[in-house]
């Protein structure tokens, strides 16, 4: 399953049965080395929140997971970015900009692979996250981020959607090798990517968005 180039697809993240998040993007490219999107400042998404109106990084997870949740509008407020999601790996690699489109690292997202799906009018991916996540200079020095978290939640494997910490982290180590040889994708390529000036920023959902999840293997 391809997509081709200009397409609308939404990203949308998966917490166990629920969905979390959804964002519409833009098919930049999609070929053998995996599937280029990107985000747009101002899109409208949707996000997940406790029905008190806390987001899941507002209180301990033991909290989180006792009480219900609601998908909300939103938006993205954040500069424009890149998501690239290789094919066959466990993360997506996103691209952060200024705002002034300058580019200002690399964010590996950890993740259960990325699981297509086209309905016609509407197609997108979905994501697990995985919660632990790289940050990378653009000189290419690193850090983990969000450890505390990733921790905390694996104490509750009865509610927490991550099943394997070990294939996490080497997964992490695996691009870790990557960063530090400079191999793709974080060898330059698309650092200084100017998005399709046509391209409409959504201001909405399409319907569909709700589709029920990809089943796993």
């Amino acid at each position: 399953m391809m997509f081709a180039a200009g397409r609308q697809v939404l990203y949308r993240n998966i917490d166990g049965p629920r969905l979390a998040c959804a964002r519409p993007c833009r098919v930049v490219s999609d070929d053998e080395r995996g599937l280029l999107l990107w985000l747009a400042r101002g899109s409208a998404m949707l996000v997940e929140e406790a029905v008190d109106g806390r987001g899941v990084r507002d209180m301990p997870f033991a909290e989180w997971i006792a009480l219900s949740h609601r998908v909300i509008p939103a938006r993205w407020h954040g500069p424009g970015l890149l998501k690239f999601i290789p094919p066959d790996a466990d993360h997506s690699v996103w691209f952060f900009r200024d705002d002034e489109g300058r580019f200002t690292g690399w964010y590996v997202n950890l993740e259960e692979r990325a699981l297509r799906w086209d309905d016609g009018d509407l197609a997108g991916v979905d994501v697990i996250d995985q919660d632990l996540d790289v940050l990378v200079r653009p000189d290419r020095s690193w850090e983990w981020k969000d450890e505390d978290e990733f921790t905390e939640r694996l104490a509750f494997g009865e509610h927490y959607w991550v099943r394997d910490e070990a294939a996490v982290r080497a997964e992490g180590w695996r691009v870790i090798k990557q960063i530090e040889a400079g191999d793709f994708p974080f060898d330059g390529t698309w650092t200084d990517f100017r998005p399709d000036p046509t391209w409409p920023v959504p201001t909405s959902l399409p319907p569909g968005w709700d589709r029920p999840p990809v089943p796993r293997p």
